[in-house]
């Protein structure tokens, strides 16, 4: 999976470089052996764009830092390329990130879906765990939630999916990681949630196809029957 990742990050027309930043010694022999390079870091960061960042702190030949998490196997070049170019055409936000619609009710009451709410010009209001927005007219004509979802599936269209990316301009990154952790961030487990609480512009940018995050067994169920053509 991780190698996969790489891959797609290299296949990127603005990448040129790949790094994957480790403190596990067999995900770093791992990549070493097929040719990528891996970098060990400490195993007490909090989250892993502080891992990223004691990484970028020596890289100072670059401006731009492209966070892809290494669950995201199927993460798509075109999905990195869009968040790239807007960051580096919208001077006033510090992150990009990316997200796509949610198709499923169970991705909506989800925990392992983090869902995100943004403002009319695309920027950041919320990430969350929980199903944000609450659609509270539905669901009291349904009695729950989840009745409201099966009852009436266009309450989907209220939800999205955060996509495990990031794009960080190198200073801010080296900024973020000096804060010290926030109360909604350590709440939801959410380590975009500092940027937003310290007051950071983020931008989130439509994906360019959807993605599975590997979070669970059943995700990586999902994903290994997508690659090999076998997803019914």
């Amino acid at each position: 999976m991780i190698l996969r990742v790489v891959e797609r990050a290299l296949a990127t027309r603005s990448v040129g470089r790949a790094l994957v930043a480790t403190d596990d010694r067999r995900i770093f022999e791992v990549v070493r052996s097929a040719g990528f390079e891996a970098v060990m870091t400490r195993a007490d960061h909090r989250s892993g764009s502080d891992r990223l960042a004691e990484v970028a702190a020596r890289l100072d030949d670059c401006e731009v830092i492209v966070n892809v998490q290494g669950d995201e196997p199927l993460i798509s070049p075109l999905t990195i390329e869009s968040a790239i170019d807007a960051l580096i055409n919208d001077e006033e936000v510090s992150v990009t990130t990316t997200s796509e619609p949610i198709t499923s009710a169970l991705d909506v009451l989800s925990s392992d879906v983090v869902k995100v709410l943004t403002d009319e010009r695309g920027r950041a209001l919320y990430f969350s765990r929980a199903p944000v927005p609450y659609p509270r007219a539905a669901v009291g004509r349904y009695g729950s939630l989840e009745a409201a979802l099966s009852g009436d599936p266009s309450l989907l269209a209220l939800f999205r999916k955060h996509t495990g990316l990031y794009v960080y301009r190198r200073r801010f990154l080296l900024e973020y990681a000096a804060w010290p952790q926030t109360a909604l961030e350590m709440a939801e487990s959410l380590e975009q949630l500092r940027m937003l609480e310290r007051g950071a512009s983020v931008r989130v940018v439509e994906a360019s196809a959807p993605s599975i995050g590997v979070d669970t067994v059943e995700d990586l169920a999902r994903v290994r029957a997508i690659i090999s053509g076998t997803q019914v």
